[in-house]
């Protein structure tokens, strides 16, 4: 059993930490918000994350996972440290690295063994480094035996998907494993012995590679979507069904079904936020990443696109001044309340700048709606359900695919609605069936 402090409880912190415990570690989640750390002791999960809330519960009464403020007791006490705090961009695109330097210094500080330190976020190539060159800092200003301890630093992104985390955590695709040392992998290893058990792949290789995987395989899959999202928007031009064209693909073993759905573009915490650092990370060494840069562009381009689809619907240049319009999810993807980068706030801003009211309902994201979209509030209306968003609205607009929205009585939604339009863009819909309800039907792509 390896005794392990995570150092962040966000998104990834907590889904980690309580994973881990869950493994049969004993672990201690460490954050500097202590209203978020009572609130955690008393079971309540900030974070809105499908099957979280049920480990943690079943951890901490076994008693493996607890929750502190203590940074340095948890560091003292466990012999390894992750560090999961946010790295948001800056404002040339580059990750923000100030939480992760500052929480390097105070493991330093604290340090009183041999120490894993492990990074955890997602952190640009070379951060690695960074870190082992912070925390030799910190403990040559402790001086004394201090300055002689040693440790390793070790990277192991995530790769999480929101709305599916702990199920991504609990059964990987692959463990990555940055690590200089022999003792640091062993002690890796042990951590996630359960998985090792199970045969999950791993991947050892040296830490620079270990943080360009991350990076790389959140570009690739933003390609993806924004390859598919372009021959969609192609799709409509010559008559084409989009669907059929990506269900065609998907059979090719070199291409994969997966990330070949259509929509209003890709948001979230990782994607957008990933890109821009891997393409600032290319035009910082010389190799600039044309095409990571181009999916940047494109991604913007089609969540604009889809507030010109649905003015064009209904009826052209101003046709949505004095239109209410039904917007059902608000979340970038069904099974969060994350907006972050959500396609939903480009839109709903863009249709109210185009004069619209809006109707709107998430299952989980309307909290989080309420101060991201702050600068449309007198124009946006937050319902209890789907159909209430409806009554009284001229269209209505899917931009989150929750199941919820797949099997709407249709029959009530047209009795609702003061107009037929029926804008799909998550192409959840079969157009037969709800033009046959007497819908003007417009999808992404087909």
């Amino acid at each position: 059993m390896a005794k392990i402090a995570v150092i962040g409880t966000g998104y990834v912190g907590l889904v980690s930490g309580a994973c881990l415990a869950d493994f049969g570690n004993h672990v201690t989640c460490v954050d500097n918000n202590t209203e978020k750390i009572e609130a955690l002791k008393k079971g309540i999960i900030p974070i809105f994350e499908p099957g979280l809330d049920d480990v943690v519960a079943r951890t901490v009464k076994a008693g493996r996972l607890v929750f502190t403020t203590d940074l340095a007791s948890a560091v003292q006490h466990n012999d390894v440290a992750f560090i999961a705090v946010g790295t948001p961009p800056a404002d040339d695109g580059s990750a923000d690295l100030r939480y992760v330097e500052q929480v390097a210094r105070e493991i330093a500080r604290a340090m009183n063994k041999y120490t894993v330190v492990v990074d955890k976020s997602t952190v640009p190539v070379g951060t690695a480094r960074k870190v082992m060159g912070w925390i030799t800092e910190e403990l040559g200003k402790r001086g004394g035996d201090a300055a002689h301890l040693s440790f390793d630093v070790v990277s192991n992104p995530e790769f999480l998907r929101e709305g599916s985390a702990v199920q991504d955590f609990t059964h990987p695709d692959r463990v990555v494993i940055g690590a200089e040392s022999e003792r640091a992998r062993e002690i890796m290893k042990d951590v996630y012995r359960a998985l090792y058990l199970n045969e999950t792949p791993y991947i050892e290789t040296n830490l620079e590679t270990a943080e360009m995987i991350k990076y790389a395989s959140n570009a690739f899959l933003a390609v993806k979507i924004t390859f598919i999202n372009e021959v969609a928007n192609l799709c409509e031009k010559v008559g084409a069904n989009v669907q059929d064209v990506a269900k065609a693909m998907g059979r090719d073993g070199r291409i994969g079904a997966k990330f070949l759905h259509p929509g209003p573009g890709y948001g979230g915490s990782c994607f957008p936020k990933d890109t821009q650092a891997m393409a600032r990370i290319g035009r910082d060494y010389g190799e600039p990443l044309s095409l990571v840069e181009t999916t940047i562009m494109a991604n913007e381009r089609q969540k604009q696109r889809m507030v010109h689809k649905i003015e064009m619907g209904l009826g052209g240049p101003g046709s949505l001044k004095g239109k209410t319009i039904a917007i059902l999810g608000l979340a970038f993807k069904p099974n969060t309340d994350d907006m972050r980068e959500s396609p939903a706030i480009t839109i709903c801003e863009g249709l109210v700048q185009r004069g619209a009211q809006l109707r709107a309902f998430d299952p989980a994201a309307i909290k989080e709606a309420q101060w991201r979209l702050e600068s449309i509030k007198n124009s946006i209306v937050y319902t209890n359900d789907e159909y209430e968003a409806l009554q009284g609205s001229d269209a209505l607009v899917i931009l989150t695919e929750w199941n919820q929205f797949r099997n709407l009585d249709l029959d009530r939604v047209r009795s609702l609605l003061r107009a037929p339009y029926f804008f799909d863009l998550r192409n959840v819909y079969k157009r037969k069936e709800v033009e046959e309800k007497g819908f003007m039907y417009v999808a992404v792509g087909k």
